[in-house]
């Protein structure tokens, strides 16, 4: 019998992910050990800096400027987390901001510039609203994954010892990201966080409305959870991209079999739901095809944004395990 390929496996449990997890569904060919990290944000820094696993889901926006940069690893067109942008931007009723374009000159708080929630809504106020970004002073509080990332010169860092949440409260900023992405914590990815209240109104109130004809008409459905895997990895094992996309995919056909079924109820689950209305039957689409127009919008708008150093091609940043 062939020896299994022992592979360092960082993933977060995900109900479409769990099977994968726990080993009910192996990956073919693979001695998987599965390492958990939380918050996951912890195994993305991890990775970036120390390459410390074989497999690890990686933030899309920290994974394409890692890749400009030469990490030596790469991604698989396989998406673990998926949402709309239009809304989570909190503004403060007193700063005057009625439109996207009214943050312009403002202060926005966002945990580091490179979080992909602040890339990702970035791109809808620029292309949807003619926002400047570069109009903005993005205020953030944490450092950014990958070191090497030169930060555009109107993105500043808060004072010492204070923090986004307290910056907002003071009205010492604008705007900021709900939950994890700004104003809704304090504390390091690699520390632990604390949670704290962040009772401020949406810059986009319709926002549900909004995301509905946006993915009707451009088939953007902005991904989070991105896999990657080693490029050492896959030069000595192609076939591994295939193991790794069939048993993703498997695992995702079982969860979706419990969704339809009413059996699955938690509150992962319901967001799946409720984006099933917008996106169709399988809230997670996995394949390079599927998500090619939505790979091509993160690349454009992250090189826009400053992030990247150059533009990335779809064959650099992505393995198609169907064509192994």
């Amino acid at each position: 019998m062939t020896r299994k390929v022992p592979l360092k496996i960082a993933i977060a449990e995900h109900p479409h992910t769990s099977a994968i997890r726990d080993g009910s569904i192996p990956i073919e060919g693979v001695d998987a050990e599965f390492i958990t990290v939380k918050p996951q944000i912890g195994a993305f820094r991890r990775m970036v800096r120390d390459v410390e696993f074989d497999v690890c889901e990686l933030a899309p926006t920290t994974y394409i400027i890692a890749r400009a940069y030469g990490a030596p690893f790469v991604a698989l067109p396989v998406f673990v987390v998926r949402r709309f942008h239009h809304g989570g931007l909190l503004v403060r009723p007193d700063a005057g901001i009625k439109t996207p374009k009214d943050l312009e000159g403002k202060k926005v708080g966002v945990r580091a510039y490179s979080v992909t929630t602040g890339v990702w809504t970035r791109q809808v106020l620029i292309d949807e609203f003619g926002l400047d970004s570069s109009k903005v002073t993005w205020v953030v509080d944490d450092e950014e994954h990958v070191t090497q990332l030169k930060l555009p010169p109107n993105v500043i860092h808060a004072p010492a010892n204070s923090s986004l949440s307290e910056m907002m409260e003071k009205g010492e900023l604008a705007a900021g990201f709900a939950a994890a992405a700004g104003i809704g914590r304090t504390g390091a990815p690699t520390g632990g966080w604390q949670e704290v209240e962040a009772d401020y109104p949406d810059l986009l109130p319709n926002a549900a409305e909004l995301e509905t004809e946006y993915y009707a008409r451009t088939g953007v459905y902005p991904m989070h959870g991105t896999i990657v895997v080693k490029d050492s990895v896959l030069a000595e094992h192609p076939w591994i991209a295939r193991s790794l996309f069939d048993a993703f995919a498997q695992a995702k056909q079982e969860w979706l079999a419990r969704l339809d079924a009413g059996e699955a109820t938690s509150a992962s689950d319901r967001k799946y739901i409720e984006l099933r209305k917008i996106v169709g039957h399988d809230p997670l689409p996995y394949g390079l095809a599927e998500n090619l127009k939505t790979i091509q919008a993160l690349e454009a708008t992250a090189f826009r944004q400053g992030l990247t150093p150059r533009r990335m091609s779809i064959d650099e940043l992505f393995v198609d395990p169907l064509a192994r």
